[in-house]
């Protein structure tokens, strides 16, 4: 199938989807629960869209197109209480967190679509595995060229979305010792990681996509699960390496954040990316993932190391000007308080500490996500 065309979306808005988990509130284990869900949500009006995601045991999420951080928030808090709403009629409770910090992979059920059945065929257990809970946030772009832009100009920024979504600790019952444990198993899939150094969506249509295409790897887009990639279809670049954070609250301010970014790098504040930029990509997502917001990482044009904390503070500062042109100040001081203050990560570790048992941490999970904790 060709690459579609680049669709132009107006510049700046943005659009998130959320992989949720849903929970036994008996047992606080995952619950193959979707097909009920969809199937209630179904009957009545929802604002913005639900679908079925790879295992029955999550649903995913997705917001209307969005130019402002008020209008995303409350749409996000609509939704989650609609949800809320259906999960209480069929007895399931609703969560974010990147992981289920004691589900068995061996149980999920691979939900019965034709697209998750291929999936599974080809990947083989890593399918199941695949039952890890992500944001995902969608900026518009004006043309394909200023979508690999950003696309590439957003290198140095990778590890400041993990470490402040970072909310997966647990794996399989275990402290895996990092703060996001979610991005291991996306990495397990051979067409992960990051995009080709590409920066014409020309080059990237011909020289890359046509050539991977005729390989018979790829088929669309939707086959590469890289960090961040182009939508062509809907006119976007899509940033994946977020954890699902434990509130909607702090969802809308990661995708505001995201969007001042982007227009900070849109009006050529900094030095053009360079393929270069990519030597220490990986060391710093890996920081990020183990260490959180205490992870060191290399700026990888000056090849200076900064604690990922003083980073996003300064950055903060820098791109405050264009976050009060968004509307979107309040994601920014409200990131800035997380940054000085304790992550979802480590909140479900404390809670672990202090009550001993991995259901705690579950609780913990539900009761943010209703706003109650």
């Amino acid at each position: 199938m060709p690459l579609p065309e680049f669709s132009r979306s107006d510049a700046l808005t943005m659009g998130v989807e959320l992989e949720l988990q849903l929970v036994n509130l008996s047992d606080f284990d995952l619950a193959p629960a979707s097909p009920d869900m969809l199937d209630l949500l179904a009957r009545a009006p929802f604002p913005g869209a639900v679908t079925p995601e790879i295992t029955e045991s999550m649903i995913e999420i997705n917001s209307s197109i969005h130019t402002g951080h008020g209008p995303l928030v409350e749409e996000l808090q609509l939704i989650r209480d609609t949800l809320l709403k259906a999960g209480d009629r069929l007895n399931v409770g609703v969560c974010g967190g990147g992981t289920h910090p004691f589900q068995q992979w061996t149980e999920r059920r691979i939900y019965e679509k034709p697209r998750f059945r291929e999936v599974s065929a080809l990947y083989g257990y890593l399918a199941k595995q695949f039952t890890v809970f992500g944001q995902h946030v969608h900026i518009g772009c004006g043309s394909g060229d200023n979508a690999l832009y950003l696309l590439h100009a957003l290198n140095r920024y990778i590890p400041h979305f993990i470490a402040l979504s970072a909310s997966s600790p647990f794996l399989q019952g275990s402290d895996t010792q990092f703060h996001s444990s979610r991005l291991n198993s996306v990495f397990a899939f051979p067409l992960s990681g990051r995009a080709p150094f590409l920066l014409r969506w020309e080059d990237f249509e011909r020289d890359y996509f046509k050539r991977m295409e005729d390989t018979g790897i790829v088929r669309s887009m939707k086959d590469f699960y890289w960090d961040l990639r182009p939508k062509p279809e809907y006119g976007t670049i899509e940033l994946r390496v977020c954890d699902t954070p434990l509130t909607v609250e702090h969802a809308a301010a990661l995708a505001a954040y995201l969007q001042a970014l982007c227009s900070y790098l849109l009006e050529g504040n900094e030095a053009p990316p360079r393929e270069d930029d990519y030597l220490v990509y990986n060391y710093n997502r890996f920081q990020a993932c183990r260490f959180g917001l205490e992870g060191n990482i290399v700026l990888p044009q000056e090849h200076r190391p900064v604690v990922l904390r003083d980073d996003i503070l300064a950055t903060l500062a820098r791109i405050a000007p264009h976050a009060e042109k968004l509307g979107s100040g309040a994601a920014l001081a409200h990131l800035g308080q997380i940054t000085k203050a304790v992550g979802d990560a480590e909140q479900l570790r404390i809670v672990h500490e202090h009550e001993g048992s991995v259901e705690a941490m579950v609780n913990l999970a539900l009761g943010k996500f209703r706003g109650e904790v």
